[in-house]
């Protein structure tokens, strides 16, 4: 039984998680929340985020966030405020609201299919909510994850989430500019096997214990995690950067200058001149000297 907020400071909306706040990277704010938040009063001239007025911050899970509020009068009786947040507060809202974010690419996949659509919601029945309040002194939006529907399978759709496949289908759907590279946090030698979607791939692999640290590239990241690196026998965590398709081509060429980059601060076997900002060493035997 989830138990009401003991910890509300300002005046709280408590908001349905719904396909506006991933898609748009906002929401309309009901009427009835701007009369409590004297929305107009600060708001009633911003049009445009370009103005100056309409900034805002919004805080969530204790980091803070580029926000505006913009106003639409024409052709209305009462003017409609919206809120809109930064796209990093939106990857983060993806990440925190899973399911909801998965049902709503569901619903985007059918109408590019042009399935026959039915209410997302009546079929796959469940809510999370996120509670909005208002500081208006600080001009400060807090957002509080108030229920969050648990995964069936958590650790598979943890892992999910993070993945390229997912990220690459969420941004076509977007329309977003293809050359887009997707990064990837370090993980453990352990989890290699459970990546999805990782090619066309500079990698980057550590070993703790011997303090060294080695630059690759691949076409299929697991494909070459599992062949022998002679000069990092141990390593122990990897991560990778995911290029565009256009990059292929160049893909060799970036690994050299980001070989050549990382020799330039580390101890290497090639003797390129360097000013050594950790005890790591390069671990490549093959550095660009010229």
């Amino acid at each position: 039984m989830k138990l009401e907020r003991s910890n509300v400071s300002h005046p709280l909306w408590r908001k349905k998680v719904d396909s506006s706040l991933f898609e748009y990277s906002g929401t309309t704010i009901p009427n009835w929340a701007c009369k409590m938040w004297k929305i107009q009063e600060g708001f009633s001239n911003c049009i445009s985020k370009k103005d100056l007025a309409s900034q805002v911050q919004v805080e969530f899970k204790r980091e803070r966030y580029d926000g505006w509020v913009t106003t639409a009068k024409e052709g209305r009786k009462t003017p409609a405020f919206r809120l809109w947040y930064s796209e990093e507060l939106t990857d983060k809202l993806k990440d925190v609201f899973l399911m909801s974010f998965v049902r709503h690419l569901e619903d985007r996949l059918r109408k590019l299919g042009r399935i026959e659509r039915r209410n997302i919601e009546d079929e796959i029945p469940f809510w999370e909510f996120l509670d909005v309040e208002y500081d208006s002194t600080a001009r400060l939006f807090h957002f509080e994850a108030y229920y969050v529907h648990k995964p069936v399978f958590p650790e598979l759709f943890k892992r999910f989430i993070e993945s390229p496949i997912l990220h690459k289908i969420d941004d076509e759907l977007s329309e977003k500019p293809p050359f887009r590279i997707y990064k990837n946090k370090w993980r453990p030698r352990k989890e290699m096997e459970f990546e999805l979607g990782a090619s066309n791939v500079l990698y980057t692999l550590i070993d703790t214990k011997n303090k060294l640290i080695y630059i690759g590239e691949a076409s299929k990241l697991i494909d070459r995690l599992r062949q022998h690196h002679p000069t990092i026998p141990e390593w122990d965590y990897f991560r990778y950067n995911v290029l565009p398709d256009e990059i292929a081509p160049h893909r060799k060429t970036l690994e050299r200058m980001a070989i050549r980059d990382l020799a330039s601060v580390l101890e290497n076997t090639a003797d390129v001149e360097s000013i050594m900002i950790s005890e790591f060493r390069l671990a490549n035997d093959k550095v660009d000297t010229g």
